[in-house]
């Protein structure tokens, strides 16, 4: 594509010539290659213009800049462009070097401080029993008919344009129909999903958490409310106080799910197993009695959600409550650990109060002995969450160990010590900021009937101390102390 047809319809003001040819397009001047343009945008900790001599070097053939006194002061060997807003661009230029592809797709955006990568995986299950194709991109990556695949990928709760627009391409290539992503507030309030065309909103909850990244709770409010105004219809949490203020503020399509009155999607909780809830469903006329092979009352209002999403795209909701029952969790949310040692071991993702309220409940009121619980915060976060989070851990648990999560910048020290002013003052907890030797003291702790929760990194490989990120999950330090006592047990 010409420079000349990208750049038409887009406001913007160039110095140099239009006719060179594109090929791709870069906000990473390390991955510039030739062919690309680069844009320049400004990141979290590092302006793009300083790049800008790494990307020529590289081979980009245009430069695109929203500064204005860089543009008109620099002299460059290749073309410059001016655009009001780069984050703008990037999406509106992705999107039209590879044709438009998410006009071709039917596209399902899950938006929600908690519970976006549950639903979205969902939902790609449901329409997979429909027999359709599917793509789910989000927190855990990228899944084609729920295989993992792309995993060159960069790990991003809403990927940046030039590769979700990418993906779009490769589904339309490839056959695949429907597109289930996760918008985070971050992603909305960025561009990353401008020119999407998405076909179906869902907004599960909002709750006090990412405040740094927006400034107020209003601003990351409205953030989240984006997605409100890019869908062509949206689905609500009606139990969500802010969720249902978007929801009435929506001009057009919109449809209600909860436990409350005056829902177009309803649920009732009939029955609690120890790996199972049964539940009343109701849309319209219909009432169905489902079996969710899961526990808690918000996985409940999950598989509500996604089986919403599904009968506006009209498929029957009986055949949804009956595929419904064999559903499965994505890795890392209330993923449980089979062994033979009489305990009960969850790993889950939560890592805000909110979420983590809602695991522990569900987690008491099946626990047939103690609730040992590992955790911590991640740095460099919303500080106000941390004492908060120790104040549920506490009513909860019987037992904490307090680690380490991804710190960051941050000392885990003051971290926990940030987490303590929620305990009670007779809260049993101890200290391990190894968070390899944190979860091997829990296990060691545990006695037959105990359940130990870790929580805080679910799914993830990685642990961020300071500048260095090193391997590390949760699951595999657990299978390996179940391998070393296993191991010990034979020995003996």
């Amino acid at each position: 594509m010409q420079l000349a047809e990208l750049l038409n319809d887009w406001p913007c003001t160039v110095k140099g010539s239009v006719r060179c040819e594109v090929m791709r397009i870069e906000d990473h001047a390390s991955e510039v290659t030739a062919g690309s343009i680069f844009v320049a945008r400004k990141g979290k900790e590092s302006n793009g213009i300083t790049f800008i001599p790494q990307a020529i070097l590289n081979g980009a053939v245009a430069i695109v800049v929203d500064d204005e006194h860089y543009y008109n002061s620099a002299k460059l060997t290749v073309p410059l462009i001016w655009v009001p807003n780069t984050l703008s661009f990037l999406a509106y230029s992705s999107a039209k070097i590879h044709h438009f592809p998410a006009e071709a797709l039917t596209i399902i955006a899950v938006t929600g401080t908690n519970g976006k990568t549950t639903v979205t995986h969902l939902i790609g299950q449901l329409l997979q029993r429909m027999k359709q194709n599917v793509m789910v991109i989000g927190t855990n990556g990228v899944y084609v008919n729920g295989k993992r695949s792309f995993e060159h990928y960069q790990s991003l709760t809403t990927l940046q344009p030039k590769q979700l627009h990418a993906l779009f391409h490769e589904a339309v290539k490839t056959g695949i129909r429907y597109v289930v992503l996760e918008a985070s507030s971050i992603g909305l309030h960025k561009h990353r999903l401008d020119f999407c065309d998405i076909d179906i909103g869902v907004f599960l909850n909002v709750t006090e958490d990412h405040i740094e990244d927006h400034g107020s709770l209003e601003n990351y409010k409205l953030a989240k409310q984006i997605l409100a105004t890019m869908a062509k219809q949206i689905i609500v949490n009606s139990d969500d106080v802010i969720c249902r203020s978007i929801g009435f503020s929506k001009k057009g399509k919109r449809s209600f799910f909860g436990k409350g009155q005056h829902v177009d999607y309803f649920y009732q909780v009939l029955f609690e197993g120890t790996s199972y809830t049964t539940c009343l469903v109701q849309y319209k006329d219909e009432k169905h009695v489902v079996h969710i092979p899961f526990v808690g009352d918000y996985q409940c209002a999950n598989v509500l959600a996604a089986m919403s999403v599904l009968t506006q795209l009209e498929y029957p909701l009986e055949q949804l409550c009956h595929f419904s029952e064999e559903l499965t969790l994505p890795e890392g949310r209330f993923e449980r650990i089979k062994n033979d040692y009489g305990l009960d071991i969850i790993i889950d993702y939560a890592h805000t109060p909110d979420a983590m309220k809602q695991l522990l409940l569900a987690v008491k009121r099946q626990a047939k002995q103690r609730v040992i619980v590992v955790f911590s915060c991640g740095g460099n976060r919303d500080q106000a969450k941390r004492p908060k989070m120790g104040m549920i851990a506490s009513i909860y648990a019987d037992v904490i160990m307090l680690t380490t999560d991804n710190a960051r910048d941050e000392d885990p020290t003051t971290i926990n010590e940030q987490i303590q002013q929620g305990f009670s003052s007779t809260q049993v907890f101890h200290e391990i900021l190894d968070r390899k030797q944190a979860i091997f003291a829990a296990l060691n702790e545990a006695k037959v009937g105990d359940t130990v929760v870790i929580l805080g990194k679910g799914h993830e490989k990685t642990q961020q101390i300071g500048k260095i990120q090193s391997e590390f999950s949760d699951h595999l330090c657990v299978s390996q102390f179940l391998k070393d006592a296993q191991q010990a047990r034979n020995d003996n």
